[in-house]
C-alpha cells in the first residue's frame, strides 16, 4: 500500500492526554481589569534606558546593537548614534529600524515581559524638537553631556509605527502607535518587586483569604502573589483540585507610586468582610 503522508502541522503544542487540569472557580468572580498592551509597552519602556537597536546594513542584512535611549512625552525613543559605529552609519543610510526592550527578569527570562517598537528614525527638525530630544536623552543617560555634541553623533527619534508586547508565556498583544502614544506608564511599577515580596513573606494569610473569598476558590490551600499593577494582583492558587491562577482587581486604579499598600489593604478587608 502507498504510504500515507503525515498531516502538515503549524505548531507542536499538543499535549498527550490533554495535559494537567486547571480547576475553575467554584463561585462567581468579578472581572478584574488588566493593563492594555499599550500600557504594558509604555511601562516597560519607562522602566529602563537600555535596549537592542536593529538597523539595516548597506547590503540589507540586519544589525543588532545595544544602545541607550531616552523617551519623549509620547513614548518615542530618542537615540544619540555615532557614525563611527555601524548602527550610526546604518541609520544615516536607511531609517527603518526597531528597538527591543526587556522588563525586569524574574525567574525564567522567557516568561518575563518585553516590547518591540518598529518605525523610522527621524532627525528633530525644529529648535523646539531638538531641545526636547536632547533633554530627554540627557535625562536618561547621565554620561550624555560628555559626547552628545560631538560632530560624529546624530540625535535620532524613532517614530513608532508598530508595537508588539509579550508578557511571558501565553500573554502578548499588539497595539497601534496612536494607542501607545496616549497610554501612561504604570505609576506603581518600580515598587512592585518589593511589594510582592512583602505580601508573600508577611501576609500569606491575607492572600489565602483573597483567593478563597474573592478569587472563587474557597477550597484553596495556598496562594502566592506573582505580580501586581495599578489595577490588581495576580495569584497562583493551590487547591485539592489542582493549581490555577487568579486575578484580583483593586476597588479603584492606583494613580500614585506609593498606592499599592492602601489598595492591597482594602483588598484584604473585602476578602475578610
Amino acid at each position: 500500500m502507498p504510504e500515507t503522508a503525515a498531516p502538515s502541522r503549524e505548531y507542536d503544542h499538543d499535549v498527550p492526554g490533554g495535559g494537567p487540569s486547571v480547576p475553575p472557580p467554584l463561585t462567581d468572580v468579578e472581572d478584574a481589569a488588566r493593563r492594555s498592551p499599550a500600557e504594558e509597552a509604555r511601562t516597560i519602556m519607562s522602566a529602563t534606558t537600555i535596549g537592542t537597536l536593529a538597523t539595516l546594513s548597506e547590503d540589507g542584512s540586519p544589525w543588532a546593537s545595544v544602545v541607550a535611549f531616552g523617551l519623549l512625552v509620547d513614548g518615542s525613543p530618542v537615540l544619540a548614534l555615532s557614525r563611527l559605529a555601524e548602527h550610526g552609519r546604518n541609520a544615516a543610510a536607511e531609517q527603518r529600524a526597531s528597538i527591543a526592550v526587556s522588563g525586569p527578569v524574574i525567574g525564567d527570562p522567557l516568561d518575563s515581559a518585553r516590547v518591540t517598537l518598529a518605525g523610522r528614525l527621524v532627525k528633530p527638525a525644529t529648535a523646539t524638537e531638538v531641545a526636547a530630544a536632547r533633554a530627554a536623552y540627557v535625562a536618561a543617560v547621565p554620561a550624555a553631556p560628555a559626547f552628545i555634541d560631538f560632530t560624529d553623533f546624530t540625535t535620532w527619534v524613532l517614530k513608532v509605527e508598530r508595537v508588539r508586547w509579550v508578557g511571558g508565556y501565553g500573554r502578548m498583544g499588539s497595539t497601534t502607535a496612536e494607542e501607545y502614544a496616549l497610554a501612561a506608564p504604570d505609576p506603581v511599577a518600580a515598587n512592585v518587586p518589593r511589594a510582592v515580596e512583602h505580601l508573600n513573606d508577611d501576609h500569606a494569610d491575607a492572600l489565602l483569604d483573597m483567593a478563597r473569598n474573592l478569587g472563587g476558590h474557597p477550597d484553596a490551600t495556598h496562594a502566592h502573589c506573582t505580580s501586581a499593577d495599578r489595577y490588581g494582583l495576580d495569584l497562583v492558587v493551590k487547591t485539592p483540585r489542582g493549581t490555577t491562577i487568579s486575578r484580583l482587581g483593586f476597588a479603584q486604579p492606583i494613580t500614585e507610586p506609593h498606592g499599592l499598600r492602601s489598595a492591597t489593604v482594602e483588598l484584604a478587608r473585602r476578602a475578610r468582610a
